[in-house]
């Protein structure tokens, strides 16, 4: 079983920026592949970003292409949502989740961290 824990939200002012973080626990996170999600309350949730299982791909959605970049460290076993540039649009709920490599649904979901943007 694999624990997902993020962190780093928080409270920002429009074009500032953060960092998040996703912290795997009960299985090595280097064998899966982490994506990011936000949600708005009254909304769907949305697929921010992807990133392999090696970092050597990430892909993004058209609306955080150019200000989000996803990265990884294997070695603590963290995934990284550096988030630049922000707007008010970007508040929502973030989650994290991984699947292994060759699945297409996500197994492992995190809680979720608060980002607010106040313009």
């Amino acid at each position: 079983q694999v624990q997902l824990v993020e962190s780093g939200g928080g409270l920002v002012q429009a074009g500032g920026s953060l960092r998040l973080a996703c912290v795997a626990s009960g299985r090595t996170l280097s064998s899966l592949v982490v994506g990011w999600f936000r949600q708005d309350p009254g909304k769907e949730r949305e697929f921010v970003g992807v990133i392999t299982t090696k970092g050597d791909s990430t892909d993004y959605a058209n609306s955080v292409k150019g200000r989000f970049t996803i990265s990884r460290d294997n070695a603590k076993n963290t995934v990284y949502l550096q988030m630049n540039s922000l707007k008010p649009e970007d508040t929502a709920v973030y989650y994290c989740a991984a699947h292994p490599r060759g699945r297409s649904s996500y197994d492992y979901w995190g809680q979720g961290t608060q980002v607010t943007v106040s313009s």
